[in-house]
């Protein structure tokens, strides 16, 4: 079996019966699930995270979840932004082997700058496969009723397909509920306790959130039957607003500032000072708390003299690292002493939040076992007992038997072949970042794709931890002194190994640019496409090399070309010995590129795509394209 195929499930029978027997026999065999997604919550934003400096911030509620169950000081999310996260929780891929690795894809690679970008992003999808079977369709055959609140932002657009009616929940609702711009700005057009006010202040002076609203709603109406509820925030996402003026000036003084014209849009003041975020992170709280709330004070229907929370199993998590800075006037959070943030595979861009609540898991455990997103939809499956979906492939591992047996024992995450689990992968080839890394143990590599162009080393090496001693004993958890020249052997390692994952799971890796003013090793050897014919349904490309060796040809096509939400796909062609290459257009094809990669990964589009002359004049990537009409 694979390594990073089906991992651990095979004792989910034993545990399952494990659980019930330690439990209540008369407990209902099919635990509720509450999966709750924050969005852009960082790992020191929350209260109880604190080390250090701590924040300003007052996170009561998630404060007092995290003495209920098990809080991981070393969970990480799938990938260091949105999209790609919540692809790999509800599917359990990996973003790499998916070849969904940031946001906004599905579009043909190209640099940002004609010749000012010497490196580009490879194609990646914009949207999570319609036919993936997801958490929510794996539970739905075995009796329960599954719900999402919030947001989706797995497909081209919030409201393009699939939709989560699509891909399994029989309830969903998105609102961006109190996450819109104030206008015209944040200091103006606070929230009043008017009827007619859409987000109208409660008793205790906060917001009416839909988004919130939906997920009670959910909760209200389906807690007689097993139910898996899906709550994706949009909280603490930009806009950074707060529509409660109380609160925002609760923290105005709190932090010791004023609040002026200046910070109508902007906010300099680095650290996390930012009074507009704090408040937002203890909103967020407040309406966790409501949610916490009603499991633990309504009844049970299905095990009368017993509340809900007492078969519901609570996961409360982030789908990346803390948003530092929105722009050079905007400064957000702070991920501190971790480094950078969201859109980095550094440890402020993964490294988040994570509290498990439920039956059979003790109180006031602290974790520092190495935990990820992906590992939800195996865990959920043994926590419930739901059959795993045919010809499924995890990427994660179940972690229910650590969470019900021993929080502290890292031995008890296992892979496909039993091993234990101690290494973790993350691919993000694209924006600013251009980097993979690969955690093993106490030891983390970055590898920087990006190194020939800018002031930045190939590879870094960082130890994170010291274990030597059984116990973890924090060394470098900033990645601050990189280790790569004085520990080569290790560097050169665990490099091999994120080579050979990669390799695994067929990884798409940055290409150069052969236009690139910036003058690059190779880039006299880049050949050129010389023609490319449509016959019937078939494209045939000849190109010629000029001392690198073509070893890829790939096909970008759309089937909704000139469409304002064009999406494009790609397709691999044949290689032939006479520097032909061919591949089939694929049904539904409007408009289509040839990519040309050479061994030196050099990629070159016919037609050529100048990003900035197409932005400018307003075109769509299908008015540059070859048309098949």
């Amino acid at each position: 079996m694979n390594i990073r195929s089906l991992l651990c499930l095979s004792l989910a029978p034993l545990l399952c019966g494990a659980i019930a027997s330690a439990a209540d026999a008369d407990r209902p065999a099919k635990p509720n699930i509450v999966l709750i997604l924050t969005d852009d919550l960082g790992w020191q934003d929350v209260k109880c995270y604190d080390i250090d400096e701590p924040s300003f911030m007052e996170t009561p509620n998630l404060d007092a979840l995290a003495q209920k169950g098990v809080q991981f000081w070393q969970a990480y999310s799938p990938a260091p932004t949105c999209a790609p996260s919540r692809a790999a929780i509800l599917s359990g891929a990996h973003p790499a082997r998916a070849q969904m690795t940031h946001v906004f894809g599905g579009k043909p690679p190209r640099p940002h700058h004609r010749s000012g970008w010497p490196m580009m992003a490879p194609w990646y999808s914009v949207s999570m496969p319609a036919d993936v079977v997801t958490i929510a369709e794996a539970l739905q055959p075995f009796g329960y009723t599954t719900g999402h609140s919030g947001k989706w932002h797995i497909a081209m657009r919030h409201h393009g397909y699939p939709q989560p009616a699509d891909q399994g929940f029989d309830y969903t609702r998105h609102s961006r509920g109190v996450q819109t711009h104030m206008k015209p700005h944040r200091l103006t057009g606070f929230a009043t306790e008017a009827a007619d006010d859409p987000f109208r202040l409660d008793a205790n002076g906060f917001p009416f959130d839909q988004t919130h609203h939906d997920a009670m709603t959910f909760l209200k109406e389906n807690h007689a039957e097993p139910f898996f509820l899906y709550y994706a925030t949009w909280l603490v996402h930009t806009p950074i607003v707060m529509r409660s003026e109380v609160l925002l000036r609760k923290y105005e003084a709190k932090i010791g500032v004023t609040l002026t014209e200046a910070h109508q849009k902007n906010w300099k003041r680095e650290g996390q000072t930012n009074p507009f975020y704090c408040a937002m992170v203890e909103q967020l709280d407040y309406y966790m708390g409501n949610l916490f709330d009603y499991l633990e004070t309504t009844d049970d229907p299905r095990w009368p003299g017993h509340k809900l929370v007492e078969n519901t199993y609570i996961i409360f998590t982030s789908d990346n690292g803390g948003m530092e800075n929105s722009s050079k006037q905007q400064i957000i959070t702070d991920n501190y002493p971790l480094d950078r943030g969201k859109i980095s595979a550094m440890e402020g861009g993964v490294r988040v939040p994570l509290i498990i609540t439920g039956p059979g898991i003790r109180s006031a455990q602290q974790s520092d076992v190495m935990v990820n997103g992906l590992d939800f939809y195996p865990t959920i499956l043994s926590l419930t007992g739901a059959p795993v979906p045919a010809a499924k492939q995890f990427d994660g591992c179940d972690l229910s038997t650590l969470l019900t047996a021993d929080p502290t024992d890292a031995s008890l995450i296992r892979d496909g072949q039993g091993k234990v689990r101690d290494t973790m992968v993350w691919h993000f080839p694209n924006s600013g970042a251009l980097e993979s890394t690969i955690r093993i143990g106490d030891y983390k590599l970055v590898r920087n794709y990006q190194h020939l162009s800018v002031d930045v080393a190939p590879l870094e090496l960082y130890q994170l931890y010291d274990s030597n001693s059984g116990e973890q004993v924090r060394v470098d958890i900033e990645e601050a002194n990189n280790l790569a020249d004085a520990l080569p052997e290790k560097t050169q390692a665990l490099n091999a190994q994120l080579t050979e994952m990669l390799t695994e799971m067929k990884a798409s890796y940055p290409y150069w640019n052969p236009n690139s003013k910036l003058r690059l090793p190779h880039q006299d050897q880049v050949g050129s496409i010389v023609s490319c014919q449509l016959n019937d349904d078939q494209v045939v490309v000849h190109y010629r090399e000029n001392g690198a060796e073509v070893v890829r040809v790939n096909l970008i096509y759309t089937t909704n070309g000139g469409e304002y939400f064009e999406e494009w796909f790609r397709a691999p062609a044949t290689l032939q010995a006479d520097h032909t290459a061919v591949v089939r257009l694929p049904r539904g094809t409007t408009h289509y590129f040839v990519n040309l990669i050479d061994e030196n990964n050099f990629l070159i589009s016919y037609p050529k795509i100048n990003e900035n002359k197409r932005v400018q004049a307003k075109l769509t990537y299908a008015d540059v394209a070859l048309s098949v009409n």
